[in-house]
């Protein structure tokens, strides 16, 4: 399973929490590239709710992880 920003941004609004069965419908009813559905599809089996994308690529990159707001002030 291979995720990038490219492929998460396609489930990043999914109607979290989501079971992976509902997240591989989403991912069809969007449209999401045929990479996304099969990362979906390597997920493992489970009736658990995924809360977050975190959860699923626990990588996922945030702001922080960006440097967003260590800039000083400008004066």
């Amino acid at each position: 399973m291979y995720w990038n920003l490219d492929l998460a941004r396609h489930i990043a609004d999914a109607p979290w929490p989501v079971t992976k069965d509902e997240l591989i419908n989403y991912a069809n009813r969007s449209g999401a590239p045929q990479q996304v559905i099969d990362n979906l599809l390597d997920l493992p089996e489970s009736d658990d709710m995924y809360e977050s994308l975190d959860e699923i690529w626990p990588d996922y990159p945030t702001d922080e992880d960006f440097g967003y707001g260590d800039e000083e002030p400008l004066t």
